[in-house]
């Protein structure tokens, strides 16, 4: 629907000096037939070809540009179950960019002046925290945290339920796993998830893996290219492979 079709039908609520182009796409329906309104605060600019789904709302001053998909349901089998197409719950708060080609599922939530970058896409119920930069071609699966200040440089793989503590800085191609078992679809034998953790401060190379259930402490530094094993002590210096602890990060 038009934002003009969903307006006379009251499911568009918009302030004024929102910016919406005549090209963006509605869609007030999601996969359940559950129909949800979307809400644009003053200020907030909608670009062309854009698709903003039931449930969303959108903060003053927030930009969603050409071809970001924001709000989308989730449909089909992921993380041992079914998602049935629910829409819904999905926030871009008050200043926030969303760049063009990015997708945004429902359940997000974006805080206060961060940005999302090209072709990034945040899945079910990540949560982001106030004036965090996630750059272009990042993947955030569901359920993952990011906090406050936090800066994920591009081309990252953020696995489900990570948990990213505020003003930490991940390089660009950092990989990060939640299964140490590389069990998938095994009917007899579910795997038992533990996804890695970034204190706060903690800063991560370019390139490096994070295995499964690894803990990479506050303000710890690990160098570029690195496999990272094992916890990584608060403070401490440490890179190879796998990485090891070589003093204390300056």
């Amino acid at each position: 629907m038009t934002a003009s079709e969903l307006e006379r039908a009251g499911l568009l609520h918009v302030e004024g000096h929102a910016v919406i182009s005549r090209f963006a796409l509605f869609v007030p329906v999601d996969e359940l037939g559950t129909t949800r309104p979307v809400t644009v605060h003053a200020g907030a600019v909608i670009g062309p070809f854009a698709v903003v789904h039931g449930g969303t709302t959108i903060g003053a001053q927030a930009r969603v540009e050409e071809h970001a998909v924001v709000g989308k349901p989730e449909l089909g089998y992921a993380v041992r179950k079914i998602r049935p197409g629910v829409g819904g719950g999905t926030v871009i708060g008050a200043g926030v960019t969303v760049r063009s080609g990015a997708v945004v599922y429902a359940e997000v939530g974006i805080g206060v002046n961060s940005m999302v970058g090209h072709h990034t896409l945040l899945r079910t119920a990540v949560q982001v925290g106030a004036d965090t930069q996630l750059g272009h071609l990042l993947t955030v699966e569901r359920g993952t945290r990011i906090g406050r200040d936090v800066r994920c440089s591009p081309g990252s793989h953020i696995t489900s339920a990570t948990v990213i503590a505020d003003r930490v800085f991940l390089g660009a191609g950092v990989r990060t796993i939640n299964d140490k078992t590389l069990t998938w679809r095994d009917p007899h034998r579910e795997p038992s998830l533990a996804p890695p953790r970034f204190e706060a401060g903690a800063k991560v190379g370019s390139g490096c893996v994070v295995l499964a259930g690894v803990t990479v402490g506050e303000r710890a530094l690990v160098g570029a290219g690195s496999v990272i094993t094992r916890d990584i002590p608060p403070g401490a210096l440490a890179f190879g492979h796998p990485a090891v602890v070589r003093g204390e990060a300056s």
